[in-house]
């Protein structure tokens, strides 16, 4: 990936060298210990057939070229809620996480009411929006009209450990429902879209992107169906939750769903523990950002958002080296998000 911008930054940064991840969970877990050196970052992303693991594969082709003895490698891993813990277990130093988790994280609420883990934002990158995905073949059988209507029905509420599966849970609390109310399945996208196919499941959620890959591979095989969130039930999650906005997917965005879709949308993020070093961050933050079209390459609907003013949509404070970055520039950033 060709990769275009300002001089390498000088800034040596020498110490640990690489290891699996693993290895460095179990290392971490046993032995706890404040970590100077950070010449490798392992950074968590997600499935490698998502769209966190090719944007982290970007970003660490970003630091080891732009960032003087520092390289980085992304992490196949299953995403938000376990990346978080990677990170608060120092097995991992950067992990792309969806915004609900982080903040439910750094505030010990829902999957880390008992363990909170505090992190911060470095960059903020593009927003999830909640599909409630099924097939206009299964629609006209069982009129999938609202997102309550899946009661009592087949669905997938994500990889265990995912994000995808976080946000639905808390859809389906705000709702009065929860996973006893649905013939549960816990499957990653692809397996998703094959067992909609194949007539195993009735729906199931995807916390993407709009546009994502899997959605218009099995739109190709048959048309797609995506349930709303009716007015009053969009409301009941956005009130209690401030990190979901309203969004509308509209008609046309997926060839075969001509009318405008209402459902919620969640940032994701790059996030870092608190000690991570502020000039270190600084750099690889400045370095994003002017090399932003090699993220752009690989997600190109993302390309809009990954700009600097986007910072402020932050849920979770911002890194002492993002704001450094930001008030440089200056883009205003909120007096919450200044830690």
């Amino acid at each position: 990936m060709a990769l275009r911008g300002p001089a390498r930054m000088r800034r040596p940064w020498l110490g640990l060298t690489a290891l699996p991840l693993s290895l460095l969970l179990a290392a971490a877990c046993t032995q706890p210990a404040e970590r100077t050196d950070f010449d490798s970052l392992s950074i968590a992303s997600g499935t490698t057939g998502g769209v966190y693991y090719p944007i982290a594969g970007a970003i660490s082709q970003i630091v080891g070229s732009e960032i003087e003895g520092v390289g980085a490698t992304a992490e196949a891993t299953a995403a938000s809620v376990e990346n978080l813990r990677l990170i608060d277990a120092g097995a991992s130093e950067l992990a792309v996480v969806q915004g609900d988790s982080a903040y439910q994280a750094e505030h010990g609420e829902g999957e880390f009411t008992a363990d909170p883990v505090e992190n911060r934002a470095l960059l903020v990158l593009y927003p999830n929006v909640y599909h409630n995905v099924s097939l206009g073949s299964i629609h006209d059988r069982l009129d999938l009209d609202c997102f309550t209507d899946v009661k009592g029905h087949r669905f997938s509420v994500g990889a265990p450990g995912s994000g995808n599966e976080l946000t639905t849970g808390l859809v389906f609390g705000k709702l009065g429902m929860d996973f006893d109310d649905i013939a549960v399945q816990r499957y990653a996208y692809a397996e998703t879209a094959r067992a909609l196919r194949e007539n195993q499941l009735d729906a199931g959620s995807w916390v993407v992107g709009e546009g994502h890959g899997s959605l218009r591979e099995l739109e190709a095989t048959e048309p797609l169906h995506l349930i709303p969130l009716c007015d009053e039930e969009a409301g009941a999650v956005i009130d209690d939750h401030p990190f979901y906005t309203e969004h509308t997917i509209e008609g046309g965005t997926y060839a075969t769903v001509p009318e405008d879709v209402r459902t919620l949308a969640v940032w994701n993020l790059l996030i870092v523990g608190p000690d991570f070093p502020e000039p270190l961050a600084y750099d690889l933050v400045k370095a994003v950002y002017e090399n932003a079209d090699s993220v752009n390459q690989v997600y190109a609907p993302g390309a809009e958002y990954l700009v600097p003013e986007t910072l402020a949509k932050s849920p979770v404070p911002l890194h002492p080296g993002a704001l450094r970055y930001a008030d440089e520039i200056g883009v205003e950033i909120p007096m919450k998000l200044r830690g």
